[in-house]
């Protein structure tokens, strides 16, 4: 599999002029598609691992994984290349030997649970099942925020609405240190972030009229998380009511049947 530039470049929306300005080496790119080829295969497996943990919680509904693809990475070291040359300098550079730590998300997992209240369970198993090293709450503007600042987790307010809280955990399956991200979210957040990521990827710049639509359906997933939240509490205080009336059907029915005895 090799990576041709000319297409490359069409296919992802990418300029020779971004190559150039920021002073990437084409080279050096090929070295990273080819090397990251060869380790797919072990990151799959890997995956699949930490897939396969999630799974045994109970209130994780699904879990999706994924290696990241071959071109999206290339893409994504370019489109990052300016902002890391802001924060490490401007000699900064992808390479064959740094980009496995730089880019976090070679590895991705979904784990996706049906009530929002289910998330502080799920949130205590991963920290307590692997090393943490970043914990990452993106919001929509305007959401209750208390119980990500109680746990002094960082709050990312996104005005495209998306809502997903993001882990980045490593571990060492082998001697080489292994980094993976996993995303937690409700069922009606993960409707909207494939349709929002759909979106992104098929466009540079999402229309206005795309973009308005995007944001009313945002507000109908995050209604649709807080009526499903308010099911699950109705239905939790029904039960509730049931088990206390069916505890004093039965101390009643044992009081009479032992006054029926006093009497006899």
């Amino acid at each position: 599999m090799s990576l041709i530039k000319e297409s490359f470049l069409t296919i992802h929306h990418i300029s020779e002029d971004d190559i150039i300005k920021s002073e990437i080496n084409w080279e050096t790119i090929t070295d990273i598609f080819l090397d990251f080829n060869n380790y797919k295969y072990v990151y799959q497996t890997q995956a699949e691992f930490i897939a396969s943990t999630l799974r045994t919680h109970p209130k994780i509904h699904f879990v999706k994984s994924r290696v990241k693809e071959s071109e999206r990475l290339i893409e994504k070291i370019i489109r990052k290349t300016p902002s890391r040359k802001e924060s490490y300098g401007k000699d900064f550079q992808f390479t064959v030997e740094n980009y496995k730590e730089e880019i976090t998300d070679l590895i991705g997992i979904r784990a996706i649970h049906i009530f929002k209240e289910d998330w502080d369970d799920i949130h205590n198993f991963i920290t307590t099942t692997w090393k943490v090293m970043e914990i990452t709450a993106n919001v929509r503007e305007g959401d209750d925020t208390q119980r990500f600042e109680d746990l002094k987790i960082k709050i990312n307010s996104r005005k495209s609405g998306y809502r997903s809280v993001h882990y980045l955990i490593e571990f060492f399956p082998t001697n080489q240190k292994v980094i993976a991200e996993i995303q937690v979210r409700t069922i009606f957040e993960e409707g909207y972030g494939e349709i929002d990521h759909q979106l992104r990827y098929s466009h540079k710049e999402i229309p206005q009229i795309l973009a308005s639509n995007l944001l009313l359906f945002n507000r109908i997933a995050g209604s649709s998380d807080e009526m499903a939240s308010f099911i699950n509490q109705l239905n939790k205080n029904l039960s509730d009511i049931k088990k206390e009336y069916e505890k004093t059907i039965l101390i009643k029915d044992l009081k009479i049947k032992e006054l029926k005895e006093q009497l006899k």
